[in-house]
């Protein structure tokens, strides 16, 4: 048993308060359906827990705007999910969440909590008889030749190639998804692109988030892709499964099926969640037809480096973009 301090603040302000008088090393508590399982391995050790589950200032869903969707950190990823207006007119929005985990998992994960989630690599999780650079930095990558087949093809390093595990994350950065965020130092937004960020030679620093701001909104512009959109995910089983590779993909067409705007961001295959700017050029003025999905799908793989075991997830990593856009496109014709 570790012993930790735990406090429950009424407001934001009381747990940016709290935050920042605990020190570095204190954790949220939100929906704690990651942060219970990573404390009981021994991975995380805060020494203070913040619980912020019933801050009203992070509550809250917003689909009516007529500039952006808003989305309070707080959210329940299955309240968001069921948002009527998001499954019409945003699809690929609400199937990554309605594909990433079980219905009560769900009901108690929060959509910003689960920006922040951790890597399920096994070596990350299996403790000190495994050297982890992002558990323990200097310390080595045991991924790098061992077990690999589940880790990284896009954005790895020689210190780690740990996938980032996420689905809502790969689907907002396809729709240029922005977070509000707050902490002593008063409040900042920034671009969900500039959130998380590749190893490097410090795979443990994931994010761009200082350790005392919060996550207290996420916001989506409003855009007439999102109708012909689509968050297509394979994996080993068919539900409740870690991606072997997803994609999420808008597009709009023209009346002869030309495109004329393409998002394309790929998941369960990178360090971070991957928008893929080379995939969405090759498409804009192409006729979206097989050819041209299977062209943008190995666009979207160019430069991947694949390790022992994971090579064949370059090939279903192609032809889920390539299936994720003939999806979409067929919705965009409705």
């Amino acid at each position: 048993m570790r012993p930790f301090a735990y406090a429950a603040p009424a407001t934001l302000d009381e747990a940016v308060h709290a935050l920042s008088e605990s020190g570095p090393g204190t954790k949220l508590l939100a929906g704690g359906t990651t942060l219970y399982d990573l404390m009981k391995l021994d991975v995380e050790t805060p020494p203070a827990v913040v619980d912020i589950r019933a801050l009203p200032e992070l509550a809250g869903i917003d689909t009516a705007g007529s500039s952006e969707l808003s989305f309070g950190a707080g959210a329940l990823m299955a309240d968001v999910a069921a948002d009527p207006v998001l499954r019409r007119d945003y699809p690929a929005l609400a199937e990554s969440l309605a594909k990433a985990a079980s219905q009560q998992l769900r009901n108690m994960a929060t959509v910003g909590g689960n920006l922040l989630q951790r890597t399920r690599c096994g070596y990350f999780r299996g403790g000190l008889a495994f050297p982890c650079n992002k558990r323990q930095p200097g310390s080595g990558c045991a991924a790098i030749g061992g077990l690999d087949r589940g880790h990284a093809l896009l954005g790895g390093s020689d210190a780690c190639i740990a996938t980032y595990p996420g689905d809502w994350a790969v689907a907002l950065i396809a729709f240029d998804a922005a977070l509000d965020v707050t902490g002593p130092r008063g409040p900042r937004t920034l671009p969900l692109a500039g959130l998380h960020v590749e190893p490097g030679d410090r795979p443990d620093q994931e994010h761009t988030l200082a350790w005392d701001e919060i996550i207290t909104r996420i916001r989506v512009p409003v855009t007439a892709a999102g109708r012909g959109s689509t968050y297509h995910k394979v994996r080993d089983r068919q539900s409740y499964a870690f991606a072997l590779a997803s994609a999420a993909v808008a597009v709009t067409l023209g009346e002869s099926g030309t495109v004329e705007e393409c998002r394309v961001a790929v998941g369960g295959v990178a360090t971070r969640p991957w928008r893929c700017h080379s995939a969405e050029r090759e498409l804009v003025g192409a006729v979206l037809d097989r050819r041209s999905a299977r062209r943008a799908g190995e666009s979207a793989f160019d430069g991947a480096r694949p390790g022992r075991h994971n090579a064949f997830r370059i090939e279903l990593g192609i032809r889920t973009v390539a299936e994720a856009l003939r999806i979409a496109g067929e919705r965009a014709m409705r």
